[in-house]
């Protein structure tokens, strides 16, 4: 994050001289340390992150495979008058600990065609289909396993909803 800060700086002043530099090395602690304590931000969590980045492209290009094939799947669908659309709505329970796992599998449901997460409470998941073809295997996808894997590289401690009641 403190890189960040530094290059947007750079950036944001259009050139580069030694007085930029040194008073972006500045600005750019000073935003770090900020961030720090201020939100729930941490160096611990930056390595995580650089750690974690082969494991977050997989998931993106993954996320972006799924997204096509959803997209052909509603595609054939709309373009096949023989087969009939049967929406549905499906719950089901994914063992997600964090908050940031069950909302990165909410988001990838949405981003999905043809899926729409419709509530989300504690680890259970509403999601409405377009159809139940679309519906099929939904709580041991691809997703619910990378985020899962995610989660587990990077210590993070379950929510405190969770400790109590399991």
């Amino acid at each position: 994050m403190y890189v960040i800060y530094f290059l947007l700086w750079v950036i944001f002043n259009g050139n580069f001289t030694l007085e930029i530099a040194c008073f972006g090395v500045v600005v750019a602690a000073a935003l770090f340390l900020f961030t720090c304590k201020f939100t729930d931000y941490s160096i611990e969590r930056e390595k995580w992150l650089l750690r974690s980045i082969p494991r977050l492209l997989r998931y993106l290009v993954v996320l972006v495979i799924e997204i096509a094939r959803a997209n052909f799947a509603v595609v054939h669908m709309i373009l096949t008058e023989k087969e009939e659309i049967e929406p549905c709505l499906v719950s089901f329970k994914a063992n997600l600990h964090t908050t940031f796992g069950r909302a990165s599998l909410a988001n990838a449901i949405t981003l999905t065609p043809g899926t729409i997460t419709v509530l989300l409470e504690r680890d259970i998941y509403s999601v409405h289909c377009l159809d139940a073809s679309l519906a099929m295997g939904m709580d041991s996808s691809v997703f619910v396993e990378m985020i899962r894997e995610l989660e587990q590289a990077g210590g993070e401690k379950p929510d405190r909803d969770d400790q109590g009641g399991k």
